[in-house]
């Protein structure tokens, strides 16, 4: 007989876990519509050909794809092997490909969510803003704050351009600003731009041709080093000179204006680093007269992102928690490309995509889910027997009314029996209403943790006490 177990990469959810992953849905969905996003959802798989190329190489290797239904799979390598003498490795797994799976589990919810747009562009009124709360496969190797299925909680706004407003990118900000201060967590958001980036491959003498390569690898920088990453650089056909040419630029740790001057200076004549220049400078400049309550906004030069997408602003949130941490808890940017694929020009699209189980993670090392009431109940109703039940089932129908989660319990086993089930449930309160209670027109309410009775006269008072905060 097999032991069960899940799959590497997954996990299952305890009510406790639970309580604590729907506190945070529901405060991120709650500030997600009170910026004006409105939800939608689109379905777990896509076809194969919707997210193909929108990674990169690296994340086209991680995608789980699907095989088509029913026994096709045994018929088409039947066939294979009928018409094929001499079989590789290569012609199998092209053939495979071909044949057997056009479907991949999402990757992520910015290309689907461009994928919808494409599709209900006749029904859609510009500029749209949307959010989505799903889930999200990656093929990665499993280890900790990285799992193969993990939820994503994503805010974009999709509108006409270039030209764009970046006033976006500040609503963005101020938004996850919003969302992390209800949660009593201080951030960071890295932000950096693409044409940044591509000014210093030009003032670099690195071809056009390895840009992909070059910002997949610079996107390591605060993982694995700079040294590591000039490595992988080399090894890719970007040379040394051209990386001692803007290892300055990439290492520098002075403020936001010197920055500015440095960058200004070396992007001299070249149109795409000044425009990146200018779009940062626009946003910081503005941030400053926004009142950010629990968000610092720091330019980070190596921020590269590694989706192939992204054509302007970046960014990637981490914990501000004094230390240096390599995996963030969420990212995004501006895409203005993506939405040619399905059809449609001059759609510009920026967003925010939030990781809901790395900010859990997180909060759980904090200790910040301290406040939060957990327990499946707030009152267990005792059960004396049928009579009792029915003689009870007005005020247990009341209370749910009134909003107060109650529950009885299904069986009249014994007594104590039915309080050590509310006590290892962490129900806090059980109501007794036997024969004796009846005959008196009492309810018996008992405070589990306090070990403490008290009697009432009528059920207006028992959820006034329920409801307050002396009990």
């Amino acid at each position: 007989m097999e032991n069960p177990r899940i799959p590497k990469g997954t996990r299952d959810f305890s009510f406790v876990d639970m309580n604590k992953r729907n506190y945070l849905i529901e405060i991120i969905r709650n500030k997600f519509e009170l910026f004006g996003y409105y939800s939608i959802e689109t379905p777990s798989f896509e076809n194969l050909s919707t997210l193909i190329g929108k990674y990169g190489k690296e994340g086209d290797t991680l995608m789980f794809r699907l095989l088509h239904s029913g026994d096709l799979l045994r018929r088409v390598i039947s066939n294979l092997l009928r018409e094929n003498k001499e079989i590789t490795v290569d012609i199998i797994t092209k053939f495979l490909t071909e044949h057997v799976s056009n479907k991949a589990l999402r990757y992520d919810l910015t290309v689907p969510f461009v994928r919808y747009v494409g599709m209900h562009r006749n029904e859609i009124v510009f500029p749209f803003k949307r959010y989505q709360i799903q889930p999200v496969w990656r093929a990665d190797k499993p280890q900790k704050g990285r799992f193969r299925e993990f939820y994503q909680c994503d805010a974009d706004i999709i509108g006409p351009g270039p030209p764009y407003s970046l006033w976006q990118e500040i609503e963005l900000i101020k938004l996850c600003d919003e969302i992390f201060t209800k949660l009593n967590f201080p951030i960071i958001i890295h932000i950096n731009h693409r044409d940044i980036l591509g000014g210093l491959v030009e003032i670099s003498g690195i071809e056009n041709s390895l840009w992909k390569d070059f910002t997949t690898s610079l996107d390591k920088w605060n993982k694995i080093g700079k040294h590591l990453v000039k490595k992988e650089m080399l090894h890719k056909g970007i040379s040394s000179k051209s990386f001692e040419k803007i290892e300055f630029f990439l290492d520098m740790k002075e403020d936001f204006s010197k920055k500015i001057e440095y960058l200004d200076s070396a992007f001299k004549g070249y149109k795409r680093g000044k425009k990146g220049i200018k779009d940062l400078n626009f946003i910081f400049l503005k941030i400053k007269n926004i009142s950010l309550k629990n968000t610092k906004l720091e330019w980070n030069i190596s921020l590269a992102r590694g989706m192939n997408y992204y054509t302007g602003t970046i960014f990637e949130i981490f914990p501000d928690n004094g230390l240096r941490t390599k995996n963030s808890i969420g990212g995004g940017g501006r895409y203005d490309q993506l939405s040619k694929y399905f059809g449609i020009n001059k759609l510009s699209g920026v967003g925010v995509s939030l990781g809901l189980d790395r900010i859990y993670l997180s909060m759980e090392k904090k200790n910040l889910f301290q406040k939060i009431s957990i327990y499946p109940s707030k009152v267990l109703f005792i059960n004396f027997g049928d009579e009792e039940v029915l003689y009870a089932y007005n005020m247990i129908n009341f209370l749910r009314e009134k909003g107060i989660s109650t529950q009885l319990y299904p069986n009249s086993v014994k007594i104590n029996k039915q309080f050590r089930y509310a006590n290892d449930n962490n129900i806090p309160f059980t109501i007794s209403i036997g024969k004796n209670e009846i005959e008196r027109n009492k309810i018996r309410v008992k405070n589990i943790k306090k070990r403490i009775e008290i009697e009432y006269d009528n059920i207006n008072e028992v959820v006034h006490q329920l409801n307050s905060q002396d009990i």
